[in-house]
């Protein structure tokens, strides 16, 4: 892409979500969604493939809806109220309109159709921002509505994205489509717990960035989009490997990495609700989710491809080593949680 393009895409991606992060007015926070979805198109058909091009269609019929729900939803809410203001009070069929809409936008189950079929469509590199900073957005005005929404809609849509994230995740050969899965799966963590604690929702999806941005950069990194070639990686790579084995652990919730901290305080924070058979039930449906992990984890690390390759270790060339502390971060938290939570 023209570097003159590359910095307007940027620029603009940053302001559409500086702007909705921002804003306390429902316009000024709908025009930097739309910001945002504008901006990341050019980057997804800037390969003109058909594959691109019905990914990046996907996208924004997608996202096209979803803020035009938004728009509906708090215009009800200005006429019933006479408010636009964010952070008052909200009326509650705009309060699950808006969950709805912001559910679409995320990704969440049975909103989350779009999600997989877009990723497989687009690079590692879009596909790294449409899963990281592409949800920001989204996920403060959801943050923000959390005390107004209905809670039964927040356990429903919870639950049924850790079930449909681990289900559809299991026969999937395509990295990016598993990554889909697994970020529907944790958005089911997330929304669930958002009403009893949006402390713990903000911390669960600080940790789902870190962890998924280390994955990406790693597939990036090794170049590898399906299990196949994932399979070649320990005899190219045999430490940035072990390390990707223990990050996709922790992505899965293992202990005693990173990935275990939310889904342990977060099944702590239900029994304490009283909602232990619903805690039951959520991590039963993590199991799911660790089947593909598990798998991925095979491929890469316990299969060796037929063929070794003698060339050099990539491990000590500078894009490798710039993932040495998201590397870190996403494996080595977990003995700091009581500092973590006194921060949040």
């Amino acid at each position: 892409m023209n570097p003159y393009a590359s910095s307007v895409v940027i620029s603009s991606l940053a302001l559409g979500t500086i702007l909705t992060l921002s804003s306390s007015h429902w316009i000024l926070a709908w025009i930097g969604l739309e910001i945002n979805t504008l901006a990341i198109i050019p980057m997804m058909t800037k390969t003109p493939h058909p594959r691109a091009i019905e990914a990046a269609t996907k996208y924004f019929l997608t996202q096209a809806a979803a803020s035009a729900l938004i728009l509906f939803s708090s215009t009800i809410n200005a006429y019933a109220l006479g408010e636009w203001a964010i952070n008052t009070s909200i009326h509650p069929v705009s309060a699950t309109l808006l969950s709805i809409a912001i559910a679409m936008k995320l990704g969440v189950a049975p909103f989350h159709f779009w999600l997989p079929e877009v990723l497989q469509g687009s690079s590692l590199q879009t596909g790294l921002i449409l899963s990281t900073w592409q949800k920001l957005a989204p996920m403060a005005l959801l943050l923000q509505l959390s005390q107004s929404v209905n809670l039964n809609l927040l356990l429903s849509l919870g639950l049924l994205s850790t079930m449909i994230g681990g289900w559809g995740g299991i026969n999937q050969t395509q990295i990016r489509k598993v990554l889909a899965f697994s970020s529907v799966a944790h958005l089911g963590w997330m929304v669930a717990v958002l009403k009893i604690s949006p402390q713990l929702t903000l911390l669960n999806f600080s940790i789902y960035i870190l962890m998924t941005s280390t994955l990406f950069l790693t597939f990036m990194s090794l170049d590898t989009k399906n299990m196949y070639e994932l399979s070649t990686s320990w005899s190219k790579t045999p430490t940035l490997a072990a390390f990707s084995m223990l990050s996709l652990l922790s992505l899965s919730g293992l202990p005693p990495l990173t990935g275990f901290m939310p889904k342990w305080l977060i099944a702590q924070e239900m029994i304490k609700q009283n909602m232990t058979t619903f805690a039951l039930v959520i991590l039963l449906s993590t199991l799911l989710s660790l089947f593909f992990y598990l798998r991925l984890t095979y491929s890469m690390s316990l299969t060796l491809a037929p063929n070794l390759t003698f060339s050099p270790t990539t491990w000590f060339n500078l894009p490798t080593n710039l993932l040495a502390t998201p590397m870190v971060l996403s494996l080595l938290l977990l003995p700091i949680t009581p500092t973590i939570m006194a921060i949040v």
